[in-house]
């Protein structure tokens, strides 16, 4: 469906919500999850500078992302702010991470029953961190995970003696550089900076207490990164303006408009290059091998696949902006097991933008 079908679902949203509604989604594609980044900053200032008025009543911002980087929620929460006299996020599946953060900055916050959160410890990357050997890729350290292993090794194993500590802490400087790991403790600290700040543009009169419970839970009591907050978890134990029962209009619309993203990004289909390569042949039949030539099985040295990818997305009822790469994967050789070895080229990429008619 092309964003002028969309229209008429984002301004239902605005009618039941009685907002101006602002999507933002990335990638939740299996194998090409994109993440929300500070070039979307400037994309939503465009949206905002187009607002009849300002400040209008109520943003509404529509919200899908597995995250990004940690300061993009604050950036986004402070420039709402100045358009917008009250802030609100409505979640139809999937908001982690910086976009759990993002959504802690709303006044209040509507999941639908599909929608889940999850917490707020980062994972950190640098030019310290460790690189994988198969892919030549680095490691994303994440924060808890590091927090996780000083507690196993002081509650679980039970070392306490100050030289066995030490040489434990030598183990995992041995793996991960030290800058690396404290990179770690710089993010710790800055995400829950974040979380405080954002919190608090809604929150003042709300004891401190409060603030720093919520900040905790989500930081560092949920223990895994990957854990599902549901929308009854989000309002009843960890004490959020989750708004509670959301009118079926409002769930529909919001179910609807979330499945014609997801088929925009292909989110049900696995990114897998190879299965395009095998299309290409299929296609274009390679011709018969010559004596001596490297051929894969039906894939021959030389054969591409290019593909249109939709990474990220910010929509309004005036303006559609999306984030696109154009990739070309190459068969370059074979590798020891006779697979084939395939070269990721990309060939272009940016915003662009498309006015409502």
């Amino acid at each position: 469906m092309a964003f002028t079908n969309r229209i008429p679902l984002i301004k239902k949203i605005e009618e039941l919500r009685q907002s101006t509604v602002i999507c933002y989604l990335t990638s939740v594609r299996p194998n090409l999850a994109a993440n929300m980044s500070e070039d979307a900053v400037r994309v939503f200032f465009d949206h905002m500078l187009l607002l009849p008025q300002r400040p209008v009543k109520k943003i509404d911002v529509f919200l899908c992302s597995n995250g990004g980087s940690g300061t993009v929620p604050w950036r986004l929460i402070s420039l709402l702010r100045e358009f917008g006299e009250s802030v609100g996020v409505l979640i139809p599946y999937r908001a982690y991470s910086a976009a759990t953060l993002l959504a802690l900055g709303a006044n209040d916050i509507v999941m639908h029953p599909f929608a889940e959160m999850g917490p707020i410890d980062p994972s950190v990357t640098n030019d310290f961190n460790p690189i994988n050997p198969q892919t030549n890729r680095q490691i994303p350290i994440s924060v808890e995970d590091v927090k996780a292993y000083i507690s196993f090794v002081k509650s679980t194993a039970g070392i306490q003696h100050e030289d066995e500590f030490v040489k434990a802490i030598e183990i995992l400087a041995g793996k991960v550089h030290p800058l690396a790991l404290g990179n770690v403790e710089r993010f710790i600290s800055q995400s829950r900076l974040i979380a405080r700040k954002i919190l608090t543009t809604h929150m003042k009169e709300e004891p401190p207490h409060k603030i720093d419970e919520i900040i905790e839970i989500m930081a560092s009591k949920l223990y895994f990164h990957g854990h599902p907050i549901n929308r009854v978890e989000a309002r009843e134990e960890l004490g959020l303006k989750v708004i509670e029962n959301v009118p079926s209009e409002l769930e529909t619309a919001m179910w609807q408009l979330y499945l014609d993203y997801e088929t925009e990004f292909e989110n049900r289909k696995i990114f897998d290059p190879l299965t395009e390569i095998f299309a290409a042949c299929a296609a274009n039949p390679p011709p018969p091998s010559v004596p001596g030539q490297m051929q894969i099985p039906n894939i021959p040295i030389g054969t591409e696949a290019r593909m249109d990818l939709v990474l990220a997305m910010i929509e309004s009822g005036r303006l559609s902006s999306y984030f696109t790469q154009t990739k070309r994967f190459l068969v370059v050789g074979i590798g020891q097991m006779n697979e084939p070895v395939i070269r990721d080229e990309t060939l272009a990429q940016g915003w662009a933008d498309t006015r409502a008619p």
